[in-house]
């Protein structure tokens, strides 16, 4: 049985990475600090219901905390790592910034850190596609410029997938870089916006709209996105041998890969679709942009189709519809 060490094994993508890998057959080394970010009881239950499986440990403790990640490594010695823990929400990175550096800066180091003294055979890291910026150029290919980022969330994770690129090269750590692009379905975080729609539009509450609907996202379910990092786990990145579309550094073997539906839907669709699954209309409130946000993103997935294949993509009404039924059904409304 081989071992995976998930960071974050009790955040959304945390826990549907952990399930995928347990159903698998991996063993899987959860680290997660249960933050209160967002409601920790929501953590708390993805965490109990991972731990019905006989293959799950957890350690609850934070990754930027000295030696946690070092005493993981050297007791497990985890043959991959998903590194799925940081500080999320472009929004939030506005009002508290210092907890961006701990989670993704430092938290990361100690991560590469681990990884140098015990190395793994594949270190799959979490990026975001917030890294594109100011990018106008749509859809969003991994070789694009990403030097202009448009808030400090998107600044910390840059940061990263330069950090490792270094620890990469200089000590030939196969990785790869996940660019998330928006991810959602049931179990998710309740900053993100189809929950809080669901939430206002099930309770009367009217919901915020931002730049007046004019915002488009590539939306990407959540359970296609784990197919896809699941898949990637045996695709480790070989500068000797690149593919088509291919980013890989020719100093290292690392690359960057987007996750995404390549295909993106307008938020007054989004709403809309969210509206059906509801079976009730939404009280609109329409508001400018705000700081840090970026009117689209459109995530190019030809290189991840090269390295895959052609992989399931769930359509937005299905997805909303498995979110909005999960909600009625966890707070039983």
């Amino acid at each position: 049985m081989k071992t995976a060490l998930v960071t974050g094994s009790s955040g959304f993508v945390g826990y549907f990475t952990s399930r995928a890998l347990l159903d698998a057959g991996w063993q899987v080394i959860g680290l997660d600090s249960l933050s209160d970010y967002y409601d920790v009881g929501l953590k708390k239950r993805r965490q109990e219901m991972l731990l019905d499986y006989p293959a799950f440990q957890v350690v609850n403790e934070k990754i930027e905390t000295p030696g946690v990640l070092l005493t993981l490594f050297e007791q497990h010695r985890p043959d991959i790592v998903v590194h799925l823990a940081a500080q999320a929400g472009v929004r939030h990175s506005l009002h508290m910034p210092r907890a961006y550096v701990e989670a993704n800066l430092i938290g990361t180091f100690e991560l590469l850190e681990a990884a140098r003294t015990f190395p793994p055979e594949h270190l799959l890291l979490a990026s975001s596609s917030s890294v594109y910026g100011a990018n106008t150029d749509l859809p969003y290919a991994e070789t694009d410029k990403v030097d202009s980022p448009m808030s400090f969330y998107a600044a910390t994770k840059k940061a990263g997938e330069t950090m490792a690129h270094s620890y990469a090269h200089l000590y030939g750590l196969p990785t790869t870089m996940f660019r998330f692009f928006t991810v959602y379905g049931p179990w998710g975080r309740p900053d993100m916006a189809h929950f809080k729609f669901t939430k206002a539009i099930l309770n009367g509450d009217p919901i915020d709209i931002y730049n007046h609907g004019q915002m488009q996202r590539d939306f990407t379910y959540v359970d296609d996105l784990v197919g896809a990092i699941l898949a990637l786990i045996d695709k480790r990145p070989d500068p000797a041998a690149p593919v088509e579309h291919d980013n890989v550094s020719t100093v290292a073997p690392f690359r960057v890969v987007n996750i995404g539906n390549d295909s993106p839907v307008k938020l007054l669709d989004f709403i809309a679709a969210i509206e059906g699954a509801c079976g009730r209309e939404a009280i609109k409130t329409f508001h400018d942009m705000q700081p840090g946000d970026v009117p689209a993103t459109w995530a190019d997935t030809r290189l991840l189709t090269a390295l895959i294949g052609d992989r399931p993509t769930t359509d937005i009404k299905d997805g909303l519809q498995a979110f909005v039924d999960w909600y009625r059904a966890y707070y039983q409304i």
